[in-house]
């Protein structure tokens, strides 16, 4: 299963866009934006920008070391480092994580291909906000509905999953990614015609020292984690299948910059739009589903702005289940030591998934639950984890053994990754973790 040179990927290129396209998703689109506008726009960007290099990179590297130097998938991995069977713990609560994202994920995911279907047929022709408002509560209060476009990208990830690493995730993910990003300059380009996009551009851009607060900065730790895809193991898993030859420090920079781009990009597209035609920037989880709609319907060539715009929510979403649904199926491929090859896994998976987000849509509470547990509770314990197996658990021949993983780490820099993944990183872990709780 987890054999790189057989099924891993089969180019650098190819797992850089997988990789990037697990990270890529609705938390760079969808809530990068709308976090950004209710925390002073460029104060939280600037505070964003620097979570991600003091916090995300140690951690989307030590996910990749794991699975590269153990060859493993999350279920495997920290077994196959450590020798015992303690961290089992940690294996279990990846794909736990992983199977209860899926849940509301695909979710949202329905949202998108449902708004992407009716921008076909130009469904948003006249509508203002107070009636974008109303057809999106119409929308997602419709089981019926929901169930069908919800299960919809479920069968398109399965079928991608269906044909492997090497014909179907990376040959997808060089298609899809370098279309998001295409698809995405296309509409920043578009709203910067409007008039007044300079306003939004610096609500996005300027830096006001004066708004980065305490809250500010839980805020972009807990975003910097989400959009990083981070303490799901999801790279751990990518990481297994990555070619030999390949620079984890590297891949890990090439990855960040991409998902750190794309947000940039939404942002781009999102607060010009806002600016121009006089709405709030902090609408909050509604910024996309009604107020881009409404401000899609102003502009010139609003179908085709409204198709480009939900063609690309749905690439994102995507690429994300991929990644998500792949930690899954692998995980019950090397449980069962290969009895229970791909294709059988990746129907077991897809049906527990089916039944989760059936459930999540009849029983709505669900969504709120698997949303606040897996963001607020099991990343962030996850990501703890594997700073800390790394960081303290493993030997110094075992660190060692990580870090000749990876040829960009020297001897200097190794133990600066050590030292932040064993204080640095857990620090930061727990005030998000207190945050969320409302501790602090």
């Amino acid at each position: 299963m987890t054999n790189n040179e057989n099924k891993g990927f089969t180019s650098k290129v190819g797992l850089i866009m997988a990789a990037a396209g697990g990270a890529v998703g609705l938390g760079n689109i969808w809530k990068f934006p709308y976090i950004a506008g209710e925390n002073g726009g460029g104060a939280f960007l600037i505070v964003y920008l620097l979570c991600v290099l003091l916090f995300g990179m140690p951690l989307l590297m030590t996910e990749f070391l794991i699975g590269k130097r153990s060859g493993k998938s999350a279920y495997g991995a920290f077994r196959a480092l450590d020798g015992s069977k303690k961290w089992d713990w940690l294996s279990w609560l990846c794909v736990l994580t992983a199977l209860l994202i899926m849940a509301f994920y695909f979710i949202v995911t329905g949202w998108c291909f449902n708004y992407f279907a009716e921008a076909l047929t130009n469904a948003f022709q006249g509508m203002g906000t107070a009636a974008l408002e109303a057809h999106f509560t119409k929308v997602t209060t419709n089981p019926i509905r929901m169930v069908g476009f919800s299960l919809l990208p479920v069968v398109l990830t399965a079928t991608v999953l269906w044909f492997g690493v090497k014909e179907g995730i990376e040959r997808l993910s060089k298609i899809l990614m370098p279309l998001l990003l295409v698809m995405m300059l296309l509409m920043v380009g578009r709203v910067l015609m409007l008039d007044n996009s300079n306003i939004g551009m610096q609500f996005f851009f300027r830096c006001d020292f004066s708004k980065i607060t305490p809250k500010v900065i839980m805020e972009a730790m807990g975003q910097c984690f989400f959009s990083l895809s981070i303490g799901m193991g999801a790279l751990i898993t990518y990481g297994a299948y990555m070619p030999k030859e390949q620079n984890v420090t590297a891949t890990s920079i090439q990855v960040i910059v991409l998902d750190t781009l794309v947000a940039i990009l939404a942002g781009l597209i999102i607060f010009p739009a806002v600016f121009s035609f006089g709405f709030d920037p902090a609408e909050g989880p509604e910024l996309v589903f009604v107020v881009l709609p409404a401000i899609l319907e102003k502009m010139s060539l609003s179908w085709l702005s409204s198709i480009l715009f939900f063609g690309l929510l749905c690439i994102a979403a995507v690429t994300s289940t991929i990644s998500l649904m792949e930690v899954a199926v692998a995980f019950v491929c090397e449980a069962s030591n290969d009895k229970l090859n791909r294709h059988k896994s990746v129907l077991i998976i897809s049906a527990i998934v089916t039944v989760l987000v059936v459930a999540c849509v009849y029983y709505k509470q669900l969504f709120s639950i698997f949303d606040n547990v897996t963001s607020c509770v099991l990343m962030p314990i996850g990501a703890l984890g594997m700073a800390l197996f790394v960081g303290w658990n493993l030997p110094k021949n075992g660190q060692k053994g990580v870090l000749n993983a990876d040829k960009g780490i020297k001897h200097f820099a190794g133990k600066v990754y050590i030292a932040v993944l064993r204080f640095i990183v857990p620090a930061a872990i727990i005030l998000i973790f207190l945050n969320s709780l409302g501790i602090i």
